[in-house]
């Protein structure tokens, strides 16, 4: 099986791409096209750092004297605890 964008195919698909968006919107075309991989290739070194970083491990709820709770409590004052009334 032969590669796919080789020779002829290659210049059907960018006389397409012409045809479509213009010679006039190319090069915006190709600028937003190179910034998008440009962030792409950010997020993804920023991912594998992330990743290489060990996680520093939770605080032991013996040692500190506490118990650990799933989700901590958030106190709301009294007047967000009712629904406003209709009138």
């Amino acid at each position: 099986m032969g590669n796919l964008f080789a020779g002829p195919h290659l210049w059907i698909i960018l006389i397409i791409i012409l045809l479509l968006f213009g010679a006039a919107k190319l090069p915006a075309l190709a600028k937003s096209l190179g910034q998008s991989a440009r962030v792409f290739k950010g997020e993804m070194k920023a991912m594998k750092e992330d990743d290489a970083t060990p996680e520093a491990p939770a605080a032991d709820a013996s040692s500190t004297g506490t118990t650990a709770s799933a989700a901590p409590t958030v106190e709301r004052p009294a007047d967000q605890d009712t629904p406003p009334r209709a009138s």
